[in-house]
């Protein structure tokens, strides 16, 4: 089996990883969870994070197969659109993106036309980014429409598992369940003990540098919320008193009306200017 090469980006901003797979220099490549940057206090976006993966993707002679959506973010606008018109590439996420969009529908008006994506996974749906054999997991809890992605012997979790000492993502989004998760991340932890895991975000404690690689092992003896010998039970009423404390993201709003529409931004109005919306009393 041919392994997987990886390259991290990690963005301060928005605790987001965004990873370029690839089996060497001058092969097909996918880019995981692109950041397009978006300063919410003065609406302005930039590419400056986009534009170092394209940086690195074209030093490297890669060709770009995928962008993979591990789920519709609520921490950060995708890039995908952008790096899809540099770069080319396909987009895609888990078939589960019409079940977030319907919840989002009472909200938002345009919740997304899911053939926006160029394709849907569905679970455990074997594909091939050149040489490299990969397979989409379903993996629900945090969203109904979260993916891993395993490549080679590494799997990008998303918002499944963070760092050990960080534990867990919070499932109280529409169609969230803290049960799910649990299943979900059991199974991941169900790989081989060695398996190479990213991580999606990091929020570092105090006095640790942020990190995004670990192991089924690793997770399995070391995770503060689901480390072996963690019930179910005791998983989902932990995570049901831990999210009840917890503030929406501060850019849930936007992002998931740009998220849920594969990252496209909404068209200009006839001055020129594109909007997002803002509903007011609604969450």
């Amino acid at each position: 089996m041919t392994q997987a090469q990886i390259q991290a980006f990690y963005d301060d901003s928005t605790a987001t990883v965004t990873y370029v797979v690839h089996a060497g220099a001058g092969t097909p490549c996918a880019i995981i969870d692109p950041v397009l940057d978006f300063d919410p206090k003065s609406g302005r976006t930039s590419t400056a994070s986009a534009e170092r993966v394209i940086d690195f993707v074209r030093t490297n002679a890669l060709t770009v197969a995928w962008l993979l959506e591990t789920h519709a973010h609520a921490d950060h606008l995708s890039a995908a659109p952008f790096l899809a018109a540099q770069l080319g590439g396909r987009t895609a996420i888990g078939a589960g993106i019409r079940t977030v969009q319907r919840a989002f529908s009472a909200l938002f008006a345009d919740t997304g036309d899911a053939t926006r994506f160029n394709h849907l996974f569905a679970p455990n749906e074997d594909f091939a980014i050149g040489e490299l054999q990969a397979r989409a997991l379903h993996v629900p809890g945090h969203t109904p429409a979260d993916m891993a992605y395993r490549i080679g012997d590494a799997v990008f979790v998303g918002d499944t598992l963070f760092m050990p000492d960080v534990g867990t993502a919070r499932c109280d989004f529409p169609g969230g369940c803290a049960a799910m998760l649990y299943r979900s991340v059991r199974r991941i932890l169900a790989l081989a003990p060695g398996t190479r895991l990213f991580m999606c975000h990091d929020y570092p404690p105090d006095g640790r540098a942020p990190a995004w690689e670990t192991t089924v092992a690793d997770q399995r003896a070391h995770n503060i919320h689901v480390h072996d010998g963690v019930s179910e039970a005791d998983f989902v009423a932990m995570r049901t008193r831990r999210d009840a404390t917890l503030a929406m993201p501060t850019l849930i709003l936007p992002a998931i009306q740009v998220n849920l529409n594969a990252g496209e931004l909404p068209a200009p109005e006839e001055n020129g200017v594109r909007y997002l919306k803002i509903p007011l009393d609604a969450f």
